[in-house]
This record gives structure tokens, sequence and C-alpha cells, in this order.
């Protein structure tokens, strides 16, 4: 889909490369208050690998969705299928990531991207969906609230060292006919 000068679309196989580059620098940008250091690269090198993502389209091409402007990526959405929030008891899908170049902010293209998320899970017959998000990064928990997210509480990320606190939020798709979700 077309919005503007921007593509929304699954990602594919031969966009790995590009979305690594991407994944890192957005990465980089937000947890990277204080630099690259030796444990900051062991951790992003794998995750952000060409063959992790490679691996993660070929598992369900549903799973990733890119943004593209004049071919080249400029944003991205990944979904974690039927993960347990780290609070609370709620295993649903997970927003585990929603990154925008940084030169892209503001366009509309994070919007657009959720949009896109919530159609899939919503097709997928999930009524629910968490994240977490870093709590000292106002821009991206205000973009959440503003789209219908609540926080439910918060809880720590651990890398070897540095341990980085993180907001969860949940957002309700649609109406849910079981009663006695707890999050």
């Amino acid at each position: 889909m077309v919005h503007n000068d921007i593509e929304y679309r699954k990602a594919n196989c031969s966009d790995a490369r590009k979305l690594a580059i991407l994944y890192k620098q957005v990465y980089i940008q937000t947890y990277g208050t204080e630099g690259v250091s030796d444990e900051f690269a062991d951790f992003i090198t794998p995750l952000f690998s060409p063959e992790r993502i490679v691996n993660t389209i070929t598992d369900d091409p549903d799973q990733i969705i890119v943004a593209e402007y004049k071919g080249n990526l400029v944003g991205v959405a990944e979904i974690g299928n039927n993960k347990l929030a780290p609070i609370g008891a709620l295993v649903a899908p997970e927003l585990n990531k929603l990154y925008i170049l940084e030169w892209f902010c503001g366009r509309g293209i994070g919007y657009r991207l959720l949009r896109e998320v919530e159609e899939v899970i919503v097709q997928r017959g999930h009524t629910h969906m968490w994240l977490w998000v870093l709590a000292s990064n106002q821009r991206a928990v205000e973009f959440y609230e503003r789209n219908e997210f609540e926080g439910i509480g918060f809880a720590s990320f651990q890398m070897a060292k540095n341990v980085y606190e993180n907001l969860v939020m949940v957002k309700q798709l649609r109406d849910d006919s079981q009663p006695g979700h707890n999050f």
C-alpha cells in the first residue's frame, strides 16, 4: 500500500541486509546513550543479523512490515507471536519493534506501520497486543499513548551489565468476548 510517497509492504528475504542496518541504527540511537560498548555490540550483532532476519521472514512472512521511500527502507515493524508480557498474565502478540529512521520521524510512518500490524494481528483472531518501550523515551511513550496503548507497569531489561527500565503497554484491538483478562 502506498501512502503519500511511502510504500508499506511485508518484508522479503532480499530486505535482510538493509533491515539489519536499519535495526542497528535506530537501536543505537535509542539505547546507546553512552556510545557502543562491547556489551552493546555483543548484544545487537546476533540480534540484528541478516541471517536471523531471513529466518524470521521465512518462518512467518507476515511478521515484518516495512516502510519504503524511493526503494529504500525507512521504517519497520516486527510482530512477536503469542509472547508472555513481562508483567501480568497476558499472552498475546508483541509489537516487538517499531523503528523509524530519525530523518523520517513525524511523517506518519509509525502510525501507518502500527495500523498494518494491528490489521495482521486482528486477522489472526487476537484481541490485544502489547509492547515494552524504554521508559525514558518520552516521544515513543507519547506516541503509543496517542494510539490507545495503556501503561500497565514497568519491567527491567537486563543486558550483561546494563539494565534498562521499560514501560509495558497494552492495547485492546477489539471487544473481547472472553472475560477475565488480567494485565
